[in-house]
């Protein structure tokens, strides 16, 4: 149930809280044509994907007008919460599965956000330094993600945590973090500091910036 959405951000506006609401009706209805999510996992949503989605405001407050790429969305995570929080900054989501981006279309279609779009594409793709920040949702190991992402970070700050990338992740990631040349900063954010579900005893937000 979004109650839980609410808990643990209570300040939403009536609008904000109809569209968290409405995303169970509208994952229920594509996974069942579309297997977006684990049909073991729909029953989870609102913990395992949209809360989860959401560990990454308590590391940015996305300011009005923010640039953020979500790469590798899937069904829209984080993508589609984010944009749902933040109304005011632009969200692009993109993903190389067309079946999965014509989800992503039609539930941001239904939730009337206006601040996000969605595209298949690869990150390879896309040329130019445009994003404050890129988030993704275990798409690949963080060296990877810092190969594919790190030239589409604008060089334009406007918050007060620099441009980078964001990950959800899981703990203990101590070979990847190797792996990352030298000179790359990284901050790990434990989930379980903020939400106290035992699904998130494992998972952070692993923040990354050259």
């Amino acid at each position: 149930m979004a109650d839980i959405i609410f808990t643990y951000f209570p300040d939403l506006s009536e609008r904000q809280r109809e569209q968290f609401t409405a995303l169970d009706a509208l994952y229920r209805d594509w996974n069942a044509k579309i297997n977006v999510i684990s049909r073991k996992d729909i029953d989870n949503l609102y913990i395992h994907h949209v809360l989860h989605s959401l560990a990454i405001a308590k590391v940015v407050s996305f300011r009005d007008g923010a640039q953020v790429l979500d790469l590798g969305t899937g069904g829209g995570f984080p993508g589609i919460p984010l944009a749902i929080l933040f109304p005011h900054a632009q969200f692009h989501l993109i993903d190389g599965t067309a079946k999965k981006i014509r989800v992503c279309n039609e539930v941001i279609e239904a939730l009337g956000l206006t601040n996000c779009r969605a595209e298949q594409k690869r990150a390879e793709e896309l040329k130019r330094p445009a994003y404050d920040f890129v988030v993704t949702r275990a798409v690949a190991k963080i060296e990877q993600l810092a190969n594919w992402s790190l030239r589409l970070i604008s060089k334009k700050q406007r918050h007060g945590l620099p441009n980078g990338i964001l990950a959800l992740k899981g703990k203990g990631l101590k070979q990847e973090l190797a792996a990352l040349p030298k000179g790359a900063y990284v901050e790990e954010y434990p989930i379980d500091t903020w939400f106290s579900e035992e699904f998130f005893l494992a998972k952070e937000v692993m923040y990354l910036q050259y």
